[in-house]
């Protein structure tokens, strides 16, 4: 049935416990729904050679460098994590202790440049190369937890400045929080009451052939039942795992080659939208009940629609794509990687 010809249908995310409203009157076929603003749009007045932070040659122009791949400096860089130099929290408070309903801006605000090349974007690397990237985030996890006040991580990557990228060159952060956000408690929360009811994790029971875009040896792509933008797109792991720096080399490789495939097919099919990936992993100071029920997984999300009043107002989004079609479309891009 085509979308159009679709009633519109409320569906609940038993995830996130929010609704989403799919509203097909509000779009074209599934096929056409492409960005009208390439993320990668060039600036012909810009010379990143001599502007660029993130360029090889430039590193003086950046925050200090925590560290890079490979580590040896007599070689040329391939990744390189690097302080923010405008950080939202400041790593030099020395506690985070609350007063009252205010907590210190302990933090820590990193940077991971994927590529030493302007031109390059994570897609265009190749999967062994976007598993180092993952590695990356797994070291500077790791590194973070050394810190008794953190409690959570947040790996983010966007891409266009729609999306919120102040930068082209192609770059993703970390962010590591002295609180449990509250989306991620009442994210936890749903999966835990999930697992009450069922026994089961809600994540490794996604079987749908319907919602499938593609899988490799050790993760599955699809777009989420109730995807709250068009085209959402989740990475997630089969085996079941709460915490995604637990991930061995050989599962990043994997999921290297999975997350390119992903990302060329939305670029092919969606005319390079400008788009944000988001690693959801649990908490660092997760349950022994709470291991059971939660799952990491990678969210992306092509930034084709406007977030406007409604939405913001109710936490409820309007979807113009059914995800059954989103997912057969995807399904048919045929991608070389």
């Amino acid at each position: 049935m085509a979308s159009q010809d679709r009633l519109p249908q409320l569906r609940k995310d038993v995830i996130t416990g929010r609704w989403v409203i799919f509203s097909p009157a509000r779009a074209k076929r599934p096929s056409d729904f492409k960005s009208k603003a390439p993320a990668t749009a060039s600036d012909p007045g810009y010379d990143h050679r001599r502007q660029c932070p993130f360029c090889s040659g430039n590193e003086h122009m950046c925050a200090p460098q925590i560290f890079r791949v490979p580590p040896d400096p007599s070689s040329d860089w391939k990744i390189r994590v690097i302080e923010n130099l405008y950080p939202a929290l400041d790593r030099n408070l020395k506690d985070a202790d609350f007063d009252g309903d205010m907590l210190r801006g302990f933090g820590f605000h990193d940077v991971v440049i994927e590529t030493p090349d302007h031109s390059v974007h994570l897609s265009d690397l190749s999967p062994r190369e976007v598993g180092d990237v993952i590695l990356a985030y797994k070291k500077r996890i790791e590194q973070l937890l050394t810190f008794d006040s953190i409690e959570y991580v947040q790996v983010f990557k966007n891409h266009g400045a729609p999306a919120g990228a102040s930068l082209s060159h192609s770059h993703s952060q970390i962010i590591a929080l002295p609180i449990v956000p509250s989306n991620v408690s009442a994210q936890i929360e749903c999966l835990k009451e999930h697992f009450d009811r069922t026994g089961k994790c809600c994540l490794c029971e996604v079987q749908s052939n319907e919602l499938l875009i593609d899988e490799s040896a050790h993760f599955v792509s699809f777009v989420p039942f109730a995807a709250a933008f068009p085209f959402e797109i989740w990475i997630v792991p089969r085996d079941h795992s709460p915490h995604f720096h637990k991930l061995d080399d050989d599962k990043a490789a994997d999921l290297g080659g999975l997350l390119k495939l992903m990302l060329r097919k939305i670029s092919i099919q969606l005319n390079d939208p400008p788009f944000n990936f988001m690693i959801r992993t649990s908490p660092v100071h997760t349950s022994g009940s709470e291991m059971c029920s939660t799952h990491w997984y990678l969210q992306i999300l092509p930034q084709l629609t406007i977030v406007a009043g409604f939405e913001v107002a109710t936490g409820c989004h309007i979807n113009p794509v059914f995800p059954e079609e989103a997912a057969k479309v995807l399904r048919e891009v045929h991608v070389q990687i």
